[in-house]
């Protein structure tokens, strides 16, 4: 009971040096390199904020930020990234960023009328489960419940679990998975309306688009609407969001 009495001790005090990390922001200091050039006009959006900024010429910017705050860096000619902010980068509040240009795919070749497949051949009696990079990256590291805890008497609670709970992991996997549903829905977006229709419509600047593409999917009702695949009523929800993020890049600007 002594050796459970501690371990409870040692959660205990790194769950408070964990949140007295994750609950102050501070300014971040970044650059962006592609090759060995720093590049501008990289759009940065803080996801946990809502804080959003542009790089400038020397690849340059400065954003709030703490601990765990999820960074997403976008440009038209570049391949999207998303960034963690590690302890390590909060205490150095630097952080070196390296993007990639984007690479020119072939169209998608579809083969119509093929009924084969591993279900009718009779190898499966249902089609496999598909998990997305995070989603298998989650699976593997483990999800910890505090019931674990007592299968420590036994030594049946397999102790990568709890490891990556300490360290925070199995948190930042959870919140991988939940970025790349995101992610899909902006794809959708951008695939459902041209950047025109932002501009000349809802009278959004052309830098601020993907701010408000990552703002809007964080409205759930918004999200029900957009699995709908609904354009009108896509278009009619998102007028309405447009107004409330216009009037809170107003006040930030204030």
């Amino acid at each position: 009971m002594k050796v459970n009495k501690n371990l409870f001790l040692v959660l205990f005090v790194l769950s408070k040096v964990t949140y007295s990390q994750v609950s102050i922001e501070k300014l971040i200091h970044g650059e962006i390199r592609v090759d060995s050039l720093y590049v501008n006009g990289i759009n940065v959006v803080n996801l946990g904020n809502k804080e959003t900024t542009v790089s400038a010429n020397n690849g340059k910017f400065f954003i709030l930020a703490k601990v765990n705050d999820v960074l997403v860096l976008s440009a038209l000619h570049l391949e999207a990234k998303r960034i963690i902010i590690a302890s390590s980068d909060f205490e150095n509040g630097f952080l070196p960023i390296k993007m990639f240009n984007k690479v020119t795919r072939l169209d998608e070749v579809i083969v119509k009328n093929n009924q084969f497949n591993v279900v009718s051949l009779g190898i499966v009696t249902k089609a496999p489960t598909k998990y997305t990079t995070a989603e298998r990256r989650l699976q593997t590291a483990g999800d910890f419940k505090p019931i674990m805890l007592l299968n420590l008497i036994g030594g049946t609670m397999p102790l990568d679990t709890l490891i990556n709970k300490i360290n925070g992991r199995t948190k930042r996997l959870k919140k991988l998975v939940v970025l790349e549903k995101k992610e899909s829905n902006i794809k959708v977006i951008s695939e459902l309306f041209r950047d025109e229709y932002f501009t000349d419509e809802l009278n959004i600047l052309t830098e601020n688009i993907n701010g408000f593409k990552f703002y809007i999917v964080e409205n759930e009702n918004f999200v029900k609407i957009l699995d709908s695949r609904n354009e009108p009523q896509i278009s009619l929800y998102m007028t309405a969001l447009s107004l409330e993020f216009k009037t809170l890049l107003n006040s930030k600007n204030k």
